[in-house]
């Protein structure tokens, strides 16, 4: 069903009615993305002379545009990950609105207006991504001295540089895996994984904290399902200097235990660690939700666009946690390991996976059960950060 909307944003009267023979055409509306990043495109039978700017209290992109009908496929503009709604409509005066809000603060990383290369016409593409609340309100601030909007013939990304951030504290994000509904792996006396996470992780948390060196940040604190991409989401919306998943797997290798440090690769490291992802990387699926494909592809991008400068210290402090944990607990052989974990794929924040034993040996789960264990792991993962926290600010990151 295709949706015409001529009316929405006028104040006091009636808008002018649009003369379908003078308005532009806008049709072909489309979105793909998830909770971390959104592209969406539009298509224009004519190029278009438009601005757009930032409103906070919700945060919305508005673009203005000339006198415009919009012909859009009611479902293709239902919302979608990080775009929690969209509205349009005339302004009269001989121009048009649309209003894109989203879930959270953002970043404008791209927008273009490109000719169509095979057919008439032209479409506008728009690349927005999940950022910290700090950065959106820099970008406002920005926003607000120069002309108050940007017009597309700047052909700048001027919002697309992350602004200078205060000293602060350095900032963690622990992710306790799975919640709710996704109980995760479970333990051999009917331990759900999620309850082994969501405890550690609390630990952890309480440990960093206590030294007063950090912002502590949990994506969850109770039994909360989190898609695997409002993971990522929470993690880049925080600043996140460092993000650690916190996860315990089962596995039908007999008599294999102790911990394994995960980092993100296209390619996995071995067998072990493959399968490992493709488990973790189910957890959306498990609560019903499905990954279209449009969703995926740009999931593809967004790995792709993991720096290697961020990939670098994600390897750099998986190196230093394998040296803290092997001096007090159990590791498995060869404990430093890579694949294509999805919670991993923050293209700006280093990001660790923790697979802190194997719920399904005995051993490893009286471990996971031991306060003084927990204790000890969260202790050794607090020495790996001082060192990582410390090479990271050192050098001015």
């Amino acid at each position: 069903m295709l949706a015409t909307v001529l009316t929405l944003f006028a104040i006091g009267a009636p808008p002018a009615p649009i003369h379908a023979e003078e308005a532009m055409m806008a049709r072909g509306y489309r979105m793909a993305g998830d909770a971390s990043r959104a592209r969406v495109v539009m298509e224009f039978d004519k190029e278009p002379q438009l601005k757009w700017f930032l409103l906070r209290a919700p945060h919305r992109l508005v673009i203005d545009l000339p006198e415009t009908l919009f012909a859009f496929d009611a479902e293709a503009l239902e919302p979608r990950g990080l775009i929690g709604g969209v509205r349009y409509g005339n302004l009269g005066n001989g121009s048009s609105r649309m209003i894109l809000s989203t879930t959270g603060p953002f970043t404008v990383e791209k927008l273009s207006m490109l000719e169509n290369e095979n057919s008439p016409g032209y479409r506008l593409v728009v690349d927005m991504v999940a950022d910290s609340e700090a950065a959106f309100e820099q970008a406002l601030a920005d926003q607000a001295e120069t002309t108050g909007s940007t017009v597309n013939e700047d052909k700048k990304d001027r919002l697309g540089d992350s602004p200078e951030r205060p000293d602060r504290p350095f900032t963690v994000v622990i992710d306790p895996g799975h919640g709710g509904i996704d109980g995760g792996a479970k333990a051999v006396d009917g331990t759900a994984e999620k309850e082994i996470t969501l405890t550690f992780s609390k630990v952890l948390q309480e440990q960093l904290e206590q030294s007063g060196r950090y912002n502590v940040f949990l994506t969850r604190d109770d039994d909360t399902f989190l898609r695997l991409d409002e993971r990522v989401g929470i993690a880049r919306q925080h600043e996140a200097d460092l993000f650690i998943s916190i996860h315990a797997d089962t596995i039908n290798i007999r008599n294999i235990s102790g911990a394994t440090v995960y980092t993100i690769s296209e390619k996995a490291s071995d067998s072990l660690a493959k399968a490992a992802a493709e488990r973790e990387n189910l957890a959306d699926s498990v609560a019903g939700i499905e990954i279209a494909e449009e969703n995926q592809q740009v999931a593809d991008i967004l790995f792709d666009l993991v720096r290697r400068e961020t990939h670098g210290f994600s390897v750099s402090f998986a190196r230093s946690l394998v040296g803290e944990l092997s001096d007090t607990i159990e590791l498995i052989n060869n404990p430093q390991r890579s694949a294509g974990f999805r919670v991993l794929r923050a293209p700006d924040v280093p990001s660790v996976l923790v697979e802190l034993g194997y719920l399904s040996n005995p051993k490893d789960v009286a471990k996971l059960e031991d306060p003084e264990w927990r204790a000890k792991a969260a202790g050794s993962i607090g020495a790996a950060i001082a060192i990582f926290a410390d090479a990271k600010m050192g050098a001015g990151g």
